[in-house]
């Protein structure tokens, strides 16, 4: 499994959370919503920096993204792009088999 992160959504979580390098961002799963990888739950992210211990990690602009293994399930064998819509202001999950 592996994350990448689009240069657009690297740009939404310096401006809008105010992340610079050094800093992590955690994805977990929450129990509502929906997603294309798993019915009743979606995809959210907090500030962490303890990255250590990841299970699957990438690091774009000096800021590290990463998932635990405790929540790798969620993910159903699918790796995580994360992109940033310019219509929605948000950002944009897509789930790919490798």
């Amino acid at each position: 499994m592996k994350i990448e992160i689009s240069e657009g959504a690297l740009h939404w979580f310096k401006e809008e959370v105010g992340l610079e390098a050094g800093k992590g961002v955690k994805f977990y799963p929450q129990a509502y919503g929906s997603s294309p990888v798993q019915e009743s739950f979606s995809l959210a992210f907090t500030i962490d920096n303890d990255w250590r211990e990841a299970a699957v990690h990438t690091n774009s602009g000096g800021i590290t993204f990463f998932l635990e293994e405790t929540d790798l399930w969620f993910f159903n064998g699918h790796d995580l792009y994360v992109d940033y819509d310019e219509t929605k202001d948000e950002l944009e999950y897509k789930y790919k088999k490798p």
